[in-house]
């Protein structure tokens, strides 16, 4: 086999799992609201999500369980062969489970349906066969079809793995979603590494205030604008009115673009060149919304508001990477 018969040959792996991907989407129905319904209800009634499945179903049960977590939804996951040797403790009557087996015929898991069923608990099952023992038992059924698995045996859980995790994503974010789980919310599980340090960082830690922001009068001239940037070492400088008001903003990238035009605009006034309106944030919003905001509008700096709507600081897109917080 040549070098260029493995990228075919992988290539040809990811378009069958795109294809079991898209048919996966076109099965979303009824039963997908009923699961959403139901294990929102169950997490509403301090209940949790406990997640079964063996061999590759059980990794992946593994992860959808990490990212149930990882949004707030109360979730463990129970070992199949452990819990009928006191595991099963765990569960308790209110709960809801996810049942994962491509087949819906794995003996393990039947095994432990029983006894489950004694529970007061709801049962969703992700199988690709809605003809089989476990959807026969469960309450609602999340059909995860594949025509063929990646694997050129047809063997290895390719294909069905990845439409059980695209499905448990699917439900773990629309969850999200319907009980209103935000950014704010999302940090507090989040407390740890980069995207911790990113989440929990609020606008007020990171801006440039006080000798680091620079300012000054919509009656200055350029020239003063630069100077004042240059003391406070920042690359814009926010532009006040007579009354404390904000009116504009002035950058690095404001200058260099009219000095182009003109090399005299040193002894205009500011109020020509700036940007008014400038874009802001509030002092209180978390830095993750100033980058948010950073790159939907385009700009390198945003202006920070105090509660009361005044110039608070400025916040600069290389504070960001000075922070590591991209």
């Amino acid at each position: 086999m040549s070098e260029h018969d493995y990228i075919l040959k992988g290539k040809r792996v990811i378009d069958i799992e795109i294809e079991a991907a898209q048919a996966l989407r076109a099965t979303l129905g009824e039963s997908f609201i009923q699961a959403i319904e139901s294990l929102k209800s169950t997490l509403e009634q301090r209940g949790k999500i406990v997640v079964i499945g063996v061999g590759k179903s059980g990794n992946i049960g593994h992860k959808i369980a990490a990212t149930l977590n990882s949004t707030g939804a109360t979730t463990v996951v129970l070992n199949s062969q452990n819990a009928l040797h006191g595991d099963l403790g765990i569960l308790s009557d209110g709960d809801i489970v996810i049942a994962l087996s491509s087949s819906g015929e794995t003996a393990e898991l039947l095994d432990l349906l029983p006894f489950i069923k004694r529970f007061q608990v709801q049962i969703i099952a992700i199988s690709g066969k809605v003809e089989s023992t476990l959807a026969e038992q469960a309450d609602i059924i999340l059909h995860t079809p594949i025509e063929r698995e990646a694997c050129p045996l047809n063997l290895a859980p390719t294909s069905s793995s990845t439409a059980a995790l695209i499905m448990g994503d699917a439900l773990a974010m629309v969850l999200l979603d319907a009980r209103g789980f935000t950014d704010k919310d999302f940090a507090r599980f989040h407390p740890g590494g980069s995207l911790g340090k990113a989440l929990l960082t609020r606008v007020s830690d990171i801006m440039r205030s006080q000798q680091q922001l620079a300012t000054v009068s919509d009656m200055c001239t350029v020239h003063d604008a630069l100077l004042a940037m240059n003391s406070a070492r920042t690359g814009a400088c926010v532009i006040l009115n007579s009354s404390g008001a904000i009116v504009g903003i002035f950058t690095h990238g404001d200058f260099v673009r009219a000095y182009a035009k003109n090399t005299s605009v040193g002894h205009q006034c500011i109020a020509e060149y700036m940007t008014t309106k400038p874009v802001t944030v509030c002092l209180d919003a978390l830095a993750t919304e100033a980058l948010k905001t950073i790159r939907q509008h385009r700009v390198d700096d945003i202006v920070v508001l105090d509660q009361e709507g005044h110039l608070a600081g400025l916040i600069d897109t290389q504070d960001f990477a000075r922070l590591k917080l991209i």
